[in-house]
């Protein structure tokens, strides 16, 4: 087995405890809420703020995981992430919670994202790309099916700041010794080509690696910002709208926390299949085919969720929504490596996960300013129903083609071996 494998396995480990913390201020909303008596709007712009932040910080997070490699990056945001969760348990005024759950949690998740994830990916594979985006989209879902329903639990038994605690306390224990231990940045720290190299092509692979596109280039390129923006709309529809008021619909609709726990769980087991099935259509047919289908079943997923009074309803339109809520990472992924070139991924996803990010931080504060107005998500959800097919015509004019790509100057001369795309 190469060893890349290895990296993949311990990388995904700890995006899936990571992403998973990141999720979880949603379930925490209804609980903080009854014991501070702070408003639903106050507590959405926490999210958005911690959504916006981790956006915002993508590229400069894939910048870093660029030249100083992805491990330090990653483990400087697991104890940021760890350390956020624990002064989170303790807080007693509003700018606390921002401080914390916004501010700490937004910026770790940044550490923990897909743009570090993709730059380790680009040194450590050369083919079956597009599983490897999957695979982390799979641990990204498995995240929220593990901690979430936990969270819920121990909030239930215990409350919600000995969950915040004990998930804090817990999670520097598990990502910390795995990336000492078996993460290396390239494959030339052990000796070794990325998996799929051609021995033959190795001179000519590594030669590759130093030209990128950068940011100037890409955005002449039309292809770049429809990515951003069907990128955008995916955040405002998932992570802003649905991860952060799900929870707190169903509990405005009779919903049992279990019961919104289950469905939230349910959701991110058919994250699993959705975005393994999506990267596997990568690989077979390219990233515009599943991305043109993942959001025009989430248009069609939001609309069903405006009839969801019963709880198999509930879970039928988790399950739906669940199939195409990360199937969009490895699409776009995949999209930005074959547009741009695996040595642009690093630092381009970062920009695109930003926008993603800033659709997320609408779409969270969005959602709290409607059901402040209006007593009810029902706007809210009938705005991302729209922009969700607005994306899927969107995808149909990404250029899915490989653009020139030009040399660029490194300012300072890298590790050897440090990077091999």
């Amino acid at each position: 087995m190469h060893y890349a494998w290895v990296v993949l396995g311990a990388s995904a480990l700890v995006m899936l405890v990571g992403s998973g913390l990141r999720a979880l201020f949603g379930v925490f909303i209804v609980p903080i809420e009854s014991e501070l008596h702070w408003d639903r709007a106050s507590l959405s712009g926490v999210a958005a703020l911690s959504i916006l932040l981790s956006g915002a910080l993508s590229p400069f997070t894939g910048w870093l995981a660029d030249r100083w490699g992805p491990r330090r990056v990653i483990m400087a945001a697991c104890v940021l992430l760890s350390i956020g969760c624990v002064w989170a348990s303790q807080i007693r005024s509003l700018w606390q919670l921002y401080a914390t759950a916004g501010v700490l949690l937004g910026i770790g998740a940044a550490g923990v994202g897909m743009p570090p994830a993709a730059a380790l990916a680009a040194r450590w594979f050369e083919s079956r790309r597009g599983l490897v985006f999957g695979l982390f989209g799979a641990a990204s879902s498995t995240g929220q099916l593990i901690l979430i329903p936990l969270a819920v639990w121990i909030t239930v038994q215990f409350g919600w700041r000995a969950s915040y605690l004990s998930l804090g306390a817990a999670f520097v224990l598990i990502p910390l010794p795995l990336l000492l231990l078996l993460v290396r940045d390239s494959p030339g720290d052990k000796g070794l080509r990325p998996y799929g190299a051609d021995p033959a092509g190795a001179h000519a692979s590594g030669a590759g690696a130093a030209i990128r596109i950068t940011l100037a280039e890409a955005a002449r390129i039309p292809s770049f910002w429809l990515l951003c923006a069907t990128f955008f709309i995916c955040g405002y529809t998932s992570v802003g709208l649905i991860q952060t008021h799900l929870a707190p619909h169903a509990a405005h609709h009779g919903f049992t926390p279990m019961q919104a726990a289950n469905a939230l769980g349910l959701l991110g087991a058919m994250n699993i299949v959705g975005t393994l099935a999506s990267g596997w259509c990568c690989d077979r047919f390219g990233g515009k085919p599943p991305l043109v289908v993942s959001y025009a079943v989430r248009g069609a997923a939001l609309i069903l969720l405006l009839y969801v009074e019963s709880a198999p309803a509930f879970y039928v339109f988790a399950a739906i929504f669940g199939l195409n809520w990360i199937s969009t990472v490895p699409a776009t992924t995949a999209l930005t490596a074959r547009i741009f070139g695996p040595a642009s991924v690093g630092a381009l996803s970062g920009w695109i996960l930003f926008a993603h990010q800033v659709g997320g931080a609408l779409g969270a504060a969005a959602g709290g300013w409607l059901f402040e107005a209006t007593g009810s998500y029902t706007w809210a959800f009938i705005s991302a129903a729209v922009l969700a097919f607005l994306a899927a015509g969107l995808s149909l004019a990404i250029q899915d083609e490989p653009v020139e790509r030009t040399p660029v100057k490194r300012s300072a001369p890298l590790r050897a071996g440090a990077v091999e795309a």
